[in-house]
C-alpha cells in the first residue's frame, strides 16, 4: 500500500485519494449606505477604492429615520447615522460610510484610543471642504446679491455667518437633498443657496457653483468634505481592509475640527465652523462661531506645525470662548 502523504485512504485500503487544499473563499464586505443619490455616490467611492485593492464589497441600502421624514423636516444630530450603526452592531453590515460632518459629537469616535464597539477605521481622501453659493442668475456672489435676496439654507451655521456679512438678506429655511434644493432654486422659491461644495461636485453639479466662500467668511462645518468609514472594533479583517485607505492627514484635520466643536459644547448643527489645512508639516487652523441671527461673529486663523496640532486646537477654542485671549501667531476678527 502506498502511504498517504497529502490525503487519505478509502475504507477498502485500495486507492489513495489526494485532497486538494482549498483557498479560503474571500469574504465580501457589506457596505451600508442610505439610499439618497449623494449617499450612494459617496459609498460607491469607498467601494471602488476598496475594490481597486482587491477587496470584495457589496452595497446594502439602509432606510434611516431621516429618510422617512418629510423633506421640509429639520433633522436632529445623528439621525442619518443611527440606523447604519445599528446595522453594524447587529452584524447586518460590515462597514458604513458617513459624511464626517454628520457624525454625533458626544462619543469621541475619532480618538484612536477609545474602546467603543464601533470605530472609524478610515477617513479617505477629502474633497474641497468649503461652502459655496449657487444663484438663480448664475452670476452673483455673496457681496453682489440684491438687497433682500432670499438665500436658502437650513443650517444655523451658514445662516449666522451669511447674515453676519449681509444682514439685509432674507434667509429661507430650506431642507431636502441637493436635488430638491436646486429644484427649489430653479423654481424661484429662493434666489440663492449656500451648500457644501463636496455634495455638488460628487453629484456632478460643480458647474453650478457661482462663488467659493472663503473659510474666514463662512467657516465650514467640522469634517465637511470628508467621509468616515465605520466598522465594528471587533472585526479585525474589516478593520484592516478599511484601514488601508485611511489618510492620516485627513484624520488629523477632522480630529482637530471636531475637538474644537466638542470643546465649545456644540453638535453637528451648532453655528460653529472649523477647518484644518495641512501642507508639508505645516498646519493652518481656521475656526469661528456666530449666533444664528448673525450677531456675535468671531473667527480666528492660527498657524503652526502638525506637531503642535493639539495646542493649536486648544488655543482656537479658547479664543472663541470668553474672555478670548489672543494666541500668538493668529489673525482674529
Amino acid at each position: 500500500m502506498v502511504p498517504a502523504t497529502n490525503g487519505y485512504e478509502n475504507a477498502t485500503g485500495g486507492r489513495q485519494i489526494t485532497l486538494r487544499q482549498r483557498t479560503p473563499r474571500q469574504r465580501t464586505l457589506r457596505l451600508g449606505t442610505r439610499g439618497s443619490r449623494l449617499a450612494v455616490a459617496q459609498a460607491q467611492l469607498v467601494a471602488d477604492t476598496l475594490r481597486a485593492r482587491g477587496v470584495a464589497v457589496e452595497l446594502v441600502h439602509v432606510v434611516t429615520e431621516g429618510d422617512r421624514r418629510r423633506a421640509e423636516t429639520t433633522f436632529g444630530e445623528g439621525i442619518f447615522v443611527a440606523a447604519l450603526e445599528r446595522g453594524l452592531r447587529y452584524g447586518e453590515l460590515d462597514l458604513a460610510v458617513h459624511s464626517a460632518k454628520d457624525m454625533p459629537i458626544e462619543v469621541p469616535i475619532d480618538d484612536p484610543s477609545e474602546t467603543a464597539d464601533l470605530v472609524v477605521a478610515a477617513y479617505p481622501e477629502r474633497v474641497d471642504p468649503r461652502d459655496v453659493l449657487v444663484t438663480a442668475s448664475g452670476r452673483a456672489g455673496l457681496a453682489t446679491l440684491p438687497r433682500g435676496a432670499r438665500v436658502g439654507t437650513d443650517s444655523p451655521r451658514r445662516t449666522g455667518f451669511v447674515l453676519a456679512v449681509r444682514p439685509d438678506l432674507q434667509v429661507v429655511p430650506l431642507t431636502g437633498n441637493v436635488d430638491t434644493r436646486l429644484r427649489r432654486l430653479d423654481d424661484g422659491i429662493v434666489d440663492a443657496l449656500v451648500l457644501a461644495a463636496a455634495g455638488l461636485e460628487r453629484l456632478g453639479y460643480g458647474h453650478r457653483i457661482d462663488e467659493w466662500l472663503h473659510p474666514s467668511v463662512v467657516p465650514p462645518a467640522p469634517g465637511q468634505g470628508a467621509l468616515a468609514v465605520q466598522v465594528r472594533a471587533s472585526d479585525r479583517r474589516a478593520g484592516e481592509a478599511v484601514g488601508a485607505i485611511d489618510d492620516p492627514l485627513v484624520r488629523l484635520a477632522v480630529t482637530l475640527e471636531r475637538a474644537i466643536l466638542r470643546s465649545l459644547g456644540g453638535g453637528c448643527r451648532a453655528p460653529i465652523g472649523a477647518l484644518a489645512a495641512t501642507s508639508d508639516g505645516s498646519l493652518e487652523l481656521t475656526a469661528g462661531s456666530v449666533a444664528p441671527d448673525g450677531t456675535g461673529r468671531r473667527t480666528i486663523t492660527i498657524s503652526g506645525t502638525t506637531a503642535d496640532a493639539t495646542t493649536l486646537a486648544a488655543s482656537a477654542s479658547a479664543w472663541l470662548r470668553p474672555p478670548n485671549p489672543v494666541p500668538a501667531g493668529t489673525v482674529a476678527v
